[in-house]
């Protein structure tokens, strides 16, 4: 005989599907359009985390710090109007990299709906644009499925954010409930799996008689677990690689054919190895404007091959020879039998000639007597484990820590790359550190993007977050200042920006904050934060001038990167 089915309300159908769907933390503010939800939590307190942050905002970047370090759902919450439309540019940058979030935002009853009732927001209609889909429940008897389909559709494909608004009279409704463990069928939603044998034939054979191949490596060899099979076509095929922002980690930084990030300030042996390449081999890339600079110009001749899961972004930036829309990891399992040894030694060299000329030019900034942004990151990338999470946040010290920490381990930077979102850093680092519970986790951020979302140093001392916070402090909003010295004949308007005093602000909040001004402090500041258990602020005082080179002009082509001056060699800026 079959057991009676459960009778819950909408609120504990929430709780239990999350459950069922292997949620442990949720990233949350509770309001008056979501109290049923949080009034049933008190149910499930043992089998779920909740974090209270100090802005909603907070949530969404915690809950995507925890997805990126984790490879899970992450799970965020939010009331009705403000609450939700706070959730906003944490969900645009969780779309814009790819990253699986489940928004569930309360609202006003059904019966009140349309009628600009207190805290009413059309969430659904904001976030259309920035969402793999958005649901607006209104039956409670579609609410399990719908967070079933939620989860699914979050988590395959290309991954993304998903949103749930739920009426507070659906929360507090109640009906039968039974999880659904039917397979889920959604009408025009098919995410691909497999090349076909013609495609896999057209690239082994243009990756065999290619000469100076290069593989652009983006975030989704991450996000489809593909780093094995890409080192092994790399490794098999001899190919030098170039990563994206997003794909750094995939491929170690030791690794000799490994090339670096490239684009805008990506490195000069990479953007030069794009531009002489006669074969591009993009896996799960976007193409777009930070990599490529000035379109016409990209690549003039190379035959270009293009893997994707996402079909939208084949041939949209770049017309590409062949077009793969397939899961990138399975489709480098299928090439690899076909492969043939590579032998490129002219190539590799001509590579490696850049590559030394790049490193005499990067050794001069850090030769400085004032303390250098790049010399912090250097030093915390020296005193640190290989498998050291950098939370980097937006800036100047995002490009810093891309070209002076040497990422030898996937997943070990987490950074909003297509947004380019401004105090995301210290909320994402909180989200990482409930995965991450055994690793270093660092913040890089600047004096500017610290302050966007500061308030969450509470959310850290709460919880107790084993962080420690870097600030690189030059007095400026640094990367528009650059902008303004390169371009704008050094009006520096409205970017000279000052900061509390973060030692006392530290304290204030109830942890250990320091200053540091010399490089020969740095490591004994290091080894004080690795004793305290909990966060730890550092601010570091650097220089206010500092620029970050190479740097492709916006708009410009690739081969008019602006370069700091090698130190033995006249020359003119561009070379």
């Amino acid at each position: 005989m079959k057991s009676a089915k459960k009778m819950l309300s909408g609120a504990e159908i929430v709780w239990e599907s999350l459950i069922r769907e292997g949620v442990e933390v949720v990233f949350g503010y509770p309001g008056g359009a979501n109290l049923p939800i949080y009034d049933t939590l008190t149910a499930y307190r043992d089998k779920i985390k909740h974090v209270l942050v100090r802005h909603e905002q907070g949530a969404a970047h915690a809950a995507d710090g925890y997805s990126r370090v984790s490879g899970k759902v992450g799970v965020v919450m939010a009331t009705s109007g403000p609450g939700a439309t706070n959730l906003i540019t944490g969900i645009a940058t969780a779309m814009m990299d790819s990253v699986p979030m489940v928004c569930i935002t309360g609202q006003v009853a059904k019966t009140s709906l349309g009628a600009d009732a207190f805290q009413e927001t059309d969430i659904t209609g904001a976030t259309l644009p920035l969402t793999k889909h958005s649901y607006l429940v209104t039956h409670v008897e579609d609410l399990a499925e719908t967070i079933r389909e939620a989860f699914y559709i979050a988590r395959t494909g290309r991954p993304g954010p998903v949103l749930i608004d739920i009426p507070k009279d659906i929360q507090a409704a109640q009906t039968e409930f039974e999880y659904p463990t039917e397979p889920i069928h959604l009408p025009g939603y098919h995410p691909p799996e497999n090349a076909t044998e013609e495609q896999v034939d057209e690239m082994v054979a243009m990756v065999n008689k290619a000469r100076q191949p290069v593989l652009l490596v983006g975030h989704g060899v991450l996000m489809s677990d593909a780093t094995k099979p890409l080192l092994k076509l790399m490794e098999i095929a001899n190919i030098p690689a170039s990563t994206t922002l997003l794909g750094i980690g995939a491929v170690p930084a030791s690794h000799p054919l490994n090339l670096g990030m490239m684009g805008m300030h990506g490195t000069a042996s990479a953007n030069h190895a794009i531009q002489e390449a006669d074969l591009l081999v993009a896996c799960g890339m976007r193409f777009d404007d930070r990599v490529t600079g000035k379109l016409a110009t990209y690549s003039p001749d190379s035959e270009k091959i293009h893997i994707d899961i996402d079909a939208s972004e084949l041939n949209k930036n770049i017309r590409v020879n062949l077009a793969i829309n397939a899961d990138l990891a399975t489709v480098l399992e299928q090439v690899l039998p076909g492969l043939k040894n590579g032998n490129r030694k002219e190539w590799l060299d001509r590579i490696a000639a850049w590559k030394s000329d790049a490193e005499q030019r990067d050794a001069v900034n850090l030769e400085s007597d004032t303390l250098m942004g790049a010399q912090v990151i250097k030093a915390i990338w020296e005193g640190t484990p290989d498998d050291t999470i950098i939370i980097s946040d937006v800036g100047q010290h995002q490009m810093l820590e891309v070209q002076y920490y040497r990422h030898e381990q996937p997943h070990t930077l987490v950074t909003s790359g297509g947004l380019g979102t401004m105090g995301f850093s210290l909320p994402a680092a909180i989200g990482t550190s409930f995965h991450a519970k055994d690793k270093e986790i660092w913040v890089i951020a600047g004096d500017g993007s610290i302050q966007m979302n500061i308030q969450e140093l509470g959310t850290a001392v709460q919880e107790g977050a084993n962080i420690n916070i870097a600030i690189i402090n030059n007095g400026y909003l640094g990367m528009v200042r650059q902008w303004q010295q390169l371009f704008y004949e050094a009006r520096y308007t409205e970017t000279p920006i000052s900061s509390p005093d973060y030692v006392k602000l530290a304290e204030a909040y109830g942890l250990t904050g320091l200053r540091i001004d010399r490089l020969d402090d740095i490591p004994a500041a290091m080894a004080q934060a690795r004793k305290v258990k909990g966060p730890v602020l550092i601010d570091f005082v650097v220089e206010q001038h500092d620029m970050v080179y190479p740097m492709v002009p916006t708009g410009a082509s690739l081969d008019e990167m602006i370069r700091r001056p090698h130190p033995d060699k006249e020359e003119s800026k561009t070379a």
